[in-house]
Formats: structure tokens, C-alpha cells, sequence
């Protein structure tokens, strides 16, 4: 199989990120994954409107997605990531936690009409505690880039 048609296998649409991931509106972040080869990195998308639920007050004179909604759409694209790479899926015994944030940048404004395009990169996995580099970017411009740190977690 060529890398396009392995390209072309590894697209999600929102029914199959559903499966994948337990977030569900408002907080869900991810409309589509574009490529996924597991064990080592994905890309996906975040369409953001003027109809999402923060932008009302966040600003009402000049409407900006709040960096930390960047930084979970981020986490949440490493969370697939992560549980193609395991062959598994989210289920009511565990919890997949954020645990850490390292390098956090943000370099431009996400507002209504842009689009996320989400870049995940697995850089490690031991002893359950993953670790992976992402950046978030808008018509090509990084709009944020983070370290981030993920567990999974028996659920209490």
C-alpha cells in the first residue's frame, strides 16, 4: 500500500472521532482527523465559528478563541493518537488525563472563520505517561505550539 492510499485509510470523520474520544459538545474540539499513522503522529481540524459557545463573552467586541480551547483541541487530537497507537478505545474504566503543558506559545489570535489545523507528534510513551509535541496553525501561520503530557488512568 502507497503512503497516499495508507493516508487515505487513516481519515476520521466526526462519527468515527466519537468513538475515540469521550468529549462531547461544547468541549468537543476535533471535527475531522486528516491522517493518523499511530506510534508516531496525526493531523486534524478544528472549524471554529461564530456559534461556539465561548465567543460571546470572550471578546464580544472582538471575538477570540481562548488559547487553553487551543491547547484542549491539541490534547484531544494527542488523546486519538494515542488510543490508535494503543488499538483501543475510551471506556468507562479509565480516564485519559492532561498532566502537564510544557513550552506553551501562542502567536496569533484563532477567531470565528479560521480553521485549526492540529499537528501531533508522539515523542514518548513509558510507563503509561505520554508525551507528545503539537502546534496548532491557521492558514499556514503557527497560531500555538505546546509540549503536552497525557495519562491513562483507572477511573476512581
Amino acid at each position: 500500500m502507497s503512503e497516499a492510499s495508507g493516508a487515505a485509510d487513516s481519515r476520521m470523520d466526526i462519527h468515527q472521532i466519537l468513538d475515540y474520544l469521550p468529549h462531547r459538545y461544547p468541549i468537543l474540539l476535533v471535527d475531522r482527523v486528516l491522517e493518523v499513522i499511530p506510534g508516531e503522529r496525526i493531523k486534524a481540524l478544528k472549524n471554529v465559528t461564530m456559534n461556539e459557545p465561548f465567543f460571546p463573552g470572550h471578546y464580544p467586541h472582538h471575538p477570540v478563541m481562548p488559547g487553553v480551547l487551543v491547547i484542549e483541541a491539541m490534547a484531544q487530537t494527542a488523546a486519538i493518537l494515542a488510543f490508535k497507537t494503543m488499538g483501543s478505545k475510551p471506556d468507562d474504566k479509565s480516564v485519559y488525563y492532561f498532566v502537564g503543558i510544557d513550552n506553551a506559545r501562542f502567536k496569533r489570535p484563532v477567531g470565528p472563520g479560521d480553521q485549526l489545523v492540529l499537528d501531533v507528534a508522539l515523542q514518548a510513551n513509558k510507563r503509561g505517561i505520554w508525551k507528545f509535541s503539537a502546534t496548532a496553525k491557521v492558514d499556514g501561520q503557527v497560531a500555538a505550539e505546546a509540549d503536552l503530557i497525557c495519562a491513562v488512568r483507572p477511573t476512581p
